[in-house]
């Protein structure tokens, strides 16, 4: 703490009771100064002489014959004009970073300048500051904090201004000047948790980057604000660097930030800080990470920000998709509303996403003629990729919500349907999840909500886990069994069965096609499967794979091979034609009764080992794939 004493007398003032101040003088006083509720009895000489505008107040007491004068609006108060009346007596005066803005405040309201004496108090302040005060980087912050009290007379005085442009330059000063004292996180210096043998340790470590941006979190967010708009205006610090300072102090200033909410305490401050720290963040895609921006947008939401606020870090979350998790997108509604979580908020963010890759037109002049140039979109293949398997994520997390629709649903998993992927195994699990959340819902709302995966794209085990849930609609077990079927015959390097078009019609309404069966009444179709009905497809299917995989692994030439698809494709066309295993399926919906297998399969695969099923086609094994 720097400070400064003003004369060489001892402090002579004597307080008698709690609101009376006098000098300790063999002349009887001749002047009362009441400031608030404190009257100073004092000497009209040694004030006058030094204050030009107690002399003018002095003269008009003087015409209504009183030794009485009030002043209600020095800046300060009591404690301000004391040190100002120390000063003319020739007393001792300590100034320091607390008081010196209020001491040049009251100096300046009662005309303290070099024009009435020299040397007088006003000069002697301004020595003081320019000398030592901005020359030290945390009194320099305490003395900008101490301002705000003293509005608009600080900032006229260029104080407050004075106080940014030396905070300022401090914190983009080279580190390896930075020799003063400040503060750092202490929990990443091993000397303050006992782990560092050498007592001097701290003053040894090089100075990191970020040795600035703790201490100025002291500051008020209006403060706070001017002193970061300096330091950006100032171009030497790095945008993730003052990204960084901003995320500090949002995490220091708004309580419960860090874990995604806000522990509301003054709601007005609260938005301030959060619009405030929207309007700081540098435009530098990847100054904060996507999940501080989130949090901020949780945030925003919680205290009501404005449009704007909300807009710009929707844009900027967008832009930076591809670093979140779903739980950062889990935006939790407001109390009283009926869904879980803000879904059309992720729309709007997906959207953001997507209109990166929208081409630009872009207009030039080439021999007089207006061309149109079209730009190909700036998403990589990869950074799509990651949107696509971060969206199915959310769309599983949000699926748990028992009063989403299915529209809503629906229209997320929409957005993004444009984007190719390797595997729809995500998109399966979100889908497997509402179902089993929203038991209640159609036939038509099942098949409608099936329509978004696309079998073929299924993993081996999200087949075994799809090929024995009660939950999908018959015709979707049907098509991931002939999608297996395919696989496998791929792999045998057997040729695929040339399976009747009715079967091949119904696995091609696969992933969005609005083809009917005419092999099957369409509601039977989309009706649930039961457990028998999938067992009966199950095996029909492992016995053409067995075939199939015997097949392959002949070494007669083409005879057996074509002898065993003519077999693959024999079965499977009576099982179409004679319709004799539907039949039987369709007759045992009224009559499984307890020779059901249960219906939450969604947490079970049966295993579909050609040898098991060969030796024991009635034992499933079952482990977990959610």
């Amino acid at each position: 703490m720097k400070f400064m004493k003003l004369g060489s007398k001892p402090d002579t003032f004597q307080n008698e009771q709690n609101n009376i101040r006098y000098v300790a003088s063999e002349l009887a006083t001749d002047l009362i100064v009441t400031i608030g509720e404190i009257k100073f009895y004092l000497h009209k000489f040694p004030l006058l002489s030094k204050c030009s505008h107690l002399q003018e107040l002095v003269a008009t007491i003087d015409e209504d014959k009183s030794d009485e004068v009030q002043i209600y609006d020095l800046p300060g108060g009591s404690a301000a004009f004391e040190i100002c009346a120390k000063f003319c007596y020739g007393m001792t005066v300590t100034l320091n970073a607390y008081n010196v803005v209020a001491a040049r405040c009251a100096a300046e309201y009662l005309g303290m300048h070099e024009t009435v004496e020299k040397g007088n108090l006003i000069y002697k302040i301004d020595v003081f500051l320019n000398s030592s005060i901005f020359h030290s980087w945390k009194d320099s912050i305490i003395v900008l904090q101490t301002t705000k009290s003293m509005l608009p007379l600080s900032e006229e005085l260029k104080v407050v201004g004075l106080c940014i442009d030396a905070i300022a330059c401090k914190a983009c000063l080279d580190i390896s000047r930075v020799d003063w004292s400040y503060t750092y996180n202490r929990k990443k210096l091993p000397e303050e948790n006992g782990n560092e043998p050498n007592l001097n340790g701290a003053r040894s470590r090089p100075v990191p980057k970020d040795w600035w941006v703790e201490d100025i979190c002291e500051l008020d967010i209006d403060l706070y604000k001017l002193v970061v708009v300096n330091i950006k205006t100032k171009g030497v610090l790095s945008h993730e660097l003052i990204g960084e300072a901003l995320k500090t102090y949002a995490y220091r200033r708004l309580s419960g930030l860090s874990k995604g909410t806000v522990h509301c305490g003054d709601v007005v401050k609260y938005r301030s800080i959060v619009d405030t720290i929207v309007w700081l963040l540098p435009t530098e895609k990847g100054s904060v990470s996507c999940s501080f921006l989130l949090k901020l947008l949780k945030a925003g939401i919680i205290l009501d920000s404005g449009e704007m606020t909300k807009g710009q870090l929707i844009s900027r979350i967008g832009q930076q998709l591809v670093e979140a998790s779903a739980n950062d997108l889990l935006i939790r509604t407001a109390e009283g509303e009926t869904l879980m979580y803000d879904v059309e908020m992720v729309q709007k963010i997906v959207a953001e996403f997507l209109m990166q890759d929208q081409n630009a037109e872009i207009e030039s002049k080439e021999a007089g003629e207006v061309q149109e140039i079209r730009r190909p979109g700036i998403l990589s293949d990869a950074s799509k990729l990651m949107v696509v398997k971060l969206i199915d994520a959310y769309l599983a997390e949000i699926a748990k919500d028992p009063n989403l629709p299915l529209s809503k649903f629906i229209d997320l998993a929409e957005m993004v349907s444009g984007i190719s992927r390797p595997a729809h195994d995500g998109l399966y699990r979100a889908i497997d999840t509402y179902l089993k959340v929203h038991p209640g819902i159609s036939k038509g709302e099942r098949k409608r909500i099936c329509r978004l995966m696309d079998c073929k794209k299924l993993s081996v085990d999200a087949c075994m886990h799809a090929v024995q849930n009660e939950r999908l609609p018959l015709r979707v077990v049907v098509q991931v069994l002939f999608f297996e079927q395919v696989r496998v015959a791929a792999s045998s390097g057997s040729s695929t069965p040339d399976l009747p078009k009715g079967f091949k019609d119904l696995a091609g309404a696969s992933h969005g096609s609005t083809k009917s069966v005419t092999t099957n009444p369409e509601e039977d179709w989309d009706a649930m499967a039961t457990a028998e009905e999938l067992k009966a497809l199950k095996s029909e299917l492992v016995g053409l794979r067995l075939s199939n995989r015997v097949g392959g692994s002949e070494k007669n030439g083409g005879d057996t091979n074509n002898t065993v698809d003519k077999a693959a494709v024999s079965k499977m066309k009576g099982l179409l034609k004679s319709k004799k295993i539907f039949t039987k399926l369709w007759s045992s919906k009224g009559t499984q009764g307890e020779n059901s297998t249960g219906s939450d399969s969604s947490e079970s695969l049966a295993s579909v080992n050609p040898d098991e099923a060969k030796s024991t086609p009635c034992k499933n094994r079952r482990h977990s794939v959610s």
